[in-house]
C-alpha cells in the first residue's frame, strides 16, 4: 500500500550542478529540495509511484496555473494526474517528493506527528494514494466488475476458502527495524510482470434452487479437491474465455494446465509471468528510452525498454517466487526458499534468480549487500536486454512469508513514463481499480 512518511531531514548538501536547490538523503533515498530547507526540519515524503490528492495539491498550491496569456503563475503538477515521478535532475537523483509538515496544518494537529507515521488519510481528508493512470483505450464499463454481477437469486456459487491472496511485499528502506542478527537472508531479484497463482485445494460448491429458497433451507453444499489458479486477487474460473483487462487471459492457461496434475493436496504456488500476453502486446507496458533523457541508458538498453526476459512476442514464462503448504483446518505452512527451489526443480518450473544468501548482521551491511543488485543500471539476467527491476530481500527464518523490495532508480523513472505513455495500466493495477473478475 502506498504512503507517506513523516521525518526528519538530514545530511542536506549542495546540488552538484545547481546553486538554488539542495539533496538530502530520506530513508535511504536521494531527493532534491530548494533552499528553503533545512537541517533537522520535519517533512513529509512522498515516495515515488504516488498521486497527491486534488484537495491537497490546491490546497499547498501545487497545481500548475495560468494566466489569461498562457504564462504559469503557480504550481508545477498536473491537476488530472499529480503523481510523484523519480527523475534525475542536472545530474542528480531525485527519488520522490519532500514537503513541509506544516502542509498538513489543515488537517491535523502536526505537533501530535512524530518521524516514522505513515499518512495516506488524516482528519478524514485523503493526502495521497497510488498512481494509477486511467485508461484512455478502455472505459470503465468494459471492465467485468464483481459488484455489478451479484444476483441474490443465483443458483450457485463456487468458492475456494483456503486460496491465498497474493501478498504486497512492503518497502525495504522503510522496513529496515524488522531485521534482526542473526536472521536468515536471501535476495532474490524481483521481475517485472503480472503475479499469479495456482493451488489444489478445497473446492466449495454451494447449491440453490427456488424450492430451497420457499422453505428457507440452506444451499446444498458439495466439497471437492479441485486444482484452481489465479492472477494478484482474482480467481480466473474460465481462462480460455477472452474477458480479461486485455481481452485475452489465456496466457495464463498455460501454467494451470503444467502445474495442475503435479500440485500435492494443499500445495500453493505464487510466481510472476514474464514476457507478452500475446503476439503483438507484452505483459508490462514498453518505454520509449529516448523519455529517459540519459545517453548512457539509451546506449546500454537502446531505443526501446521490452520487458520481454528473453521471450519472442506470443511467448511468456513463469517464475516461482514463494510456495506454500496449507492443511485441512486452513494453517498455511510458509515453505523456505532452498525448499522452494528443490519443489521447482521437481516440478519442472522455474524459479526467480537468486542472487545471495547470508546471515543479517546491520542495517549498513544490509545496504551495502542490496546496492550491489541496484546501482550502476544492472541488466536483467534472464533476457540481458533491459534493466533489472529491483530485488527481494527475504528474511527466511519467519513462521509467515517476510520479504521487502527495492527497486532500481533508472527502473523507477521507466516505470513512471510507461504509466504516463501507457494506453492502459497494467493488469494488476487494473485489477486495483475495477476488481476484475473472470466468470464461467
Amino acid at each position: 500500500m502506498y504512503c507517506a512518511y513523516i521525518t526528519t531531514l538530514k545530511g542536506l548538501r549542495k546540488h552538484s550542478n545547481a546553486d538554488r536547490l539542495q539533496c538530502a538523503e530520506v530513508f535511504g533515498q536521494n531527493v532534491i529540495v530548494d533552499l528553503s530547507y533545512k537541517e533537522g526540519q520535519k517533512v513529509i515524503f512522498f515516495p515515488s509511484d504516488g498521486q497527491l490528492s486534488i484537495e491537497f495539491a490546491i490546497d499547498n498550491n501545487l497545481v500548475r496555473k495560468k494566466d489569461e496569456n498562457g504564462n504559469n503563475i503557480g504550481g508545477y503538477m498536473d491537476a488530472e494526474k499529480r503523481n510523484v515521478t523519480a527523475i534525475r535532475l542536472r545530474g542528480e537523483k531525485s527519488e520522490g517528493l519532500v514537503l513541509p509538515v506544516e502542509t498538513l496544518s489543515k488537517y491535523t494537529d502536526i505537533s501530535k506527528l512524530k518521524d516514522g507515521d505513515q499518512i495516506t488519510i488524516l482528519g478524514g481528508h485523503e493526502i495521497c494514494k497510488k498512481y494509477i493512470p486511467r485508461s484512455k483505450r478502455r472505459s470503465n464499463s468494459n471492465i467485468p466488475n464483481s459488484k455489478n454481477k451479484k444476483n441474490k437469486y443465483k443458483q450457485e456459487s463456487i468458492s475456494y476458502p483456503f486460496f491465498e491472496e497474493h501478498k504486497d511485499t512492503a518497502q525495504l528502506a522503510y522496513n529496515i527495524s524488522a531485521f534482526k542478527p542473526g536472521d536468515t537472508i536471501y535476495i532474490t531479484r524481483k521481475m517485472h510482470g503480472t503475479s499469479a497463482r495456482t493451488m489444489k485445494t478445497v473446492k466449495v460448491t454451494k447449491k440453490n434452487n427456488l424450492l430451497r429458497r420457499l422453505f428457507r433451507m440452506c444451499p446444498k453444499t458439495i466439497r471437492e479437491v479441485s486444482v484452481v489458479s489465479g492472477s494478484r486477487r482474482v480467481v480466473l474460473k474460465d481462462m480460455a474465455k477472452n474477458d480479461g483487462y486485455y481481452s485475452d487471459n489465456g496466457f495464463r492457461r498455460k501454467y494451470h494446465d503444467i502445474l495442475k496434475d503435479k500440485l500435492p493436496e494443499g500445495c500453493e504456488i505464487f510466481y510472476e509471468i514474464v514476457g507478452y500476453v500475446n503476439e503483438s502486446t507484452p505483459i508490462m507496458s514498453s518505454v520509449s528510452n529516448k523519455s529517459v533523457k540519459d545517453k548512457a541508458f539509451i546506449k546500454k538498453f537502446g531505443d526501446t525498454t521490452i520487458f520481454s526476459y528473453g521471450c519472442k512476442p506470443g511467448e511468456s514464462e513463469m517464475y516461482v517466487y514463494r510456495m506454500t503448504m496449507t492443511t485441512a483446518d486452513g494453517t498455511v505452512v510458509e515453505v523456505p526458499w532452498e525448499v522452494t527451489k528443490i519443489w521447482c526443480d521437481k516440478l519442472g518450473v522455474k524459479h526467480v534468480p537468486d542472487l545471495e544468501k547470508f546471515i543479517y548482521t546491520t542495517p549498513e551491511d544490509l545496504k551495502m549487500r542490496v546496492n550491489k543488485y541496484l546501482d550502476g543500471m544492472p541488466v536483467d539476467e534472464i533476457g540481458k536486454t533491459h534493466i533489472a527491476e529491483g530485488v527481494v530481500v527475504r528474511i527466511d527464518n519467519r513462521e509467515t512469508f517476510t520479504a521487502f523490495k527495492d527497486k532500481v532508480f533508472e527502473f523507477k523513472v521507466v516505470e513512471g513514463i510507461a504509466k504516463d505513455t501507457s494506453d492502459t495500466p497494467d493488469i494488476e493495477e487494473a485489477e486495483e481499480l475495477y476488481e476484475e473478475t473472470v466468470n464461467e
